[in-house]
């Protein structure tokens, strides 16, 4: 076991330990369904980040060949214009500008092609990385309904939850933008891209963020029973 770098099957047991705990405190709630597609997420956040790991032998390839021939197509046109010809004349200067065009030409087409991989990886990470962004998202509106001051309300809701379950509800939910966190994480350890890094950067500042809003409410939680104080 390593512990120097995220575990994908840890992340996935997590999130269905929690999944089991949502379901025995709150069954049948609509934040138990969100934790089951955020384990759907999980198990292929893990199969997306270990292949983006991987390199793409097949493409890389069918780049060298590319380049080969490519070369081997410079060699040829150089030959074709005899350049080894050093008159200083017109027609010597028509050819020499034609072979700086065609290796400027090919140095922009070998660039392409050695970092299409590259932009390959980056494209498929964002497209998971915005995947997660929307499920922060989405757990976070299942928590703005949840309001503390319902408990000290003398015309409660008849479903309204007691200070302890609504604790439990919010705790569930900071957990599972953690775990979002975490799952983004995964592609700034496999793909090492600015603009991945950046991206993931992005949402776990979005989790934190979101997770403190909801810590906010843990705490007026807390504040509002010791308010109500013992009953006499």
């Amino acid at each position: 076991m390593s512990y120097r770098s995220l575990d994908p099957n840890h992340i996935v047991n997590t999130i269905e330990r929690l999944q089991e705990r949502i379901d025995k405190r709150f069954p049948g709630a609509g934040l138990g369904r969100v934790c089951n597609e955020l384990m759907a997420v999980a198990q292929n956040s893990s199969t997306e980040a270990a292949r983006l790991a991987e390199r793409n032998w097949p493409l890389r390839t069918a780049i060298g060949i590319i380049l080969v021939l490519g070369v081997a197509a410079q060699i040829f046109a150089a030959k074709f214009l005899h350049l080894e010809r050093f008159e200083a004349n017109i027609g010597f200067l028509q050819s020499l500008e034609a072979a700086v065009n065609l290796l400027l030409l090919f140095g922009g087409a070998a660039w392409f092609l050695l970092t299409l991989e590259e932009r390959f990886k980056r494209q498929r990470a964002l497209d998971a990385l915005h995947e997660l962004r929307s499920l922060a998202h989405v757990i976070d509106m299942h928590q703005l309904t949840k309001d503390p001051t319902a408990l000290v309300q003398e015309r409660a809701p008849p479903r309204a939850m007691t200070a302890f379950q609504l604790t439990r509800y919010l705790d569930y939910c900071a957990e599972m933008l953690a775990l979002v966190g975490k799952l983004a994480a995964l592609y700034a350890e496999r793909v090492r891209d600015p603009v991945v890094i950046e991206a993931v950067t992005e949402i776990e500042n979005l989790t934190t963020g979101l997770a403190r809003k909801i810590w906010q409410k843990v705490a007026l939680v807390g504040e509002l029973e010791e308010g109500k104080g013992p009953q006499h």
